[in-house]
């Protein structure tokens, strides 16, 4: 009998595709161990949201039964706002996975190249499989590079496009490396890529560059319209769970975006933290002091343990074990310890682990299981 979902009756961009691998079952994991599990393979923000986003969330749950504003049009205002951009270069996302894919599937016909670099987001691969794209992955500096190992090659992913080249994905701050470039050379890239390809810089982690907005690309948009960065409220204003997510480019770029846009693919109570928290700099702020002075503690108590400890401008450390089978070792004894971190061997870096930036106690818990299982 022939079954739908048999390879040969499926689009071959679709038949060749993998899922994204959100790592381990965390529910499972919940169950297992209620009360002592320490979750620190996500990036998530141990200190939770702004407590005006969680207030604005409650309230919004009382219209629970309408439909949420379809243009989201008080988060766009208030993005625009922030960012000195008009609304109309704003559109929102069930958050910045969403957009990628959906920025590939707008501007990436089968076949075209896809430019993005080795150790970067997992989704650029995903999101060229799914529509067929030809995927140009270029090789990352090398893992001795003294400013940014294992990091983006600038260079080499601007001599990588050429005018038949449809877009190029770069991640500043890199996951899972935790590197980072300096706006000024995304500058450079810039007036090296053609202006008929799109670049798309995911900056995910954007708050937690050095300078803040100030190193990030946003302040390229007004001379680059074929620069496209996309962010989220998942990280450092710590809504994962509510999946806000938005993009801001060009108004044509975005104007072709929007027709792929899901309807309300924002939800009102996401609408509504997202907006309030926005607001919350203070809060902001707190996240980010605690995330810096964490991030210090914990790469100093790692490298003390004779691990190596990648540079980083995130709420996650890369931490190396030497070998792949060592690395799989210490993880599993990890968890047996009810500690969750990422492996990640599925980005070509099996010899690390992933570590999120937890609570202090979080932290304290990770430190003394790692120096008793090493």
């Amino acid at each position: 009998m022939v079954m739908p979902w048999q390879p040969d009756r499926l689009p071959a961009a679709i038949a060749g595709l993998r899922a994204y691998d959100p790592g381990h079952d965390l529910v499972a994991w919940r169950r297992r161990f209620p009360d002592a599990l320490v979750e620190l393979g996500s990036n998530e923000t141990a200190i939770g949201p702004s407590p005006q986003a969680l207030a604005a969330a409650r309230a919004a749950l009382a219209q629970a039964f309408r439909y949420p504003d379809p243009l989201a049009g008080d988060l766009r205002r208030a993005l625009a706002a922030r960012q000195g951009v008009s609304p109309a270069q704003v559109v929102p996302g069930n958050g910045s996975h969403e957009l990628l894919m959906q920025l590939v599937q707008a501007f990436v016909p089968a076949g075209a190249p896809l430019v993005y670099s080795q150790y970067g987001f997992a989704v650029f691969p995903i999101a060229a499989a799914a529509v067929g794209a030809r995927a140009v992955c270029v090789p990352a500096l090398p893992d001795d590079h003294p400013d940014a190992p294992c990091g983006h090659d600038l260079e080499a992913l601007a001599a990588a496009c050429d005018g038949d080249t449809r877009l190029l994905f770069l991640a500043n701050p890199n996951n899972p490396t935790g590197t980072w470039f300096a706006r000024e050379a995304l500058a450079t890239l810039l007036r090296q890529v053609p202006a008929s390809t799109l670049v798309v810089v995911d900056e995910a982690y954007g708050e937690f560059l050095p300078g803040g907005d100030a190193g990030s690309a946003l302040g390229l948009l007004s001379t680059h319209p074929n620069l496209v960065v996309t962010r989220t409220f998942s990280k450092a204003y710590a809504l994962a769970g509510l999946r806000v997510g938005y993009a801001i480019g060009h108004p044509g770029a975005m104007a072709v975006l929007e027709r792929l846009r899901e309807s309300f693919n924002v939800n009102n109570v996401a609408l509504a933290a997202a907006e309030a928290a926005l607001a919350d700099g203070a809060h902001l702020r707190r996240v980010l002091a605690h995330t810096e002075s964490e991030r210090a503690r914990m790469a100093a108590g790692l490298r003390a343990l004779g691990l190596r400890v990648w540079p980083s401008s995130t709420n996650f450390l890369l931490a190396g074990f030497g070998t792949a089978e060592y690395c799989a070792q210490v993880e599993a004894r990890l968890r047996g310890h009810a500690v969750i971190v990422r492996p990640m061997g599925g980005y070509g870096l099996p010899h690390t682990l992933r570590i999120s930036i937890g609570s202090v106690a979080e932290n304290d818990r990770l430190l003394q299981v790692m120096e008793r299982i090493l």
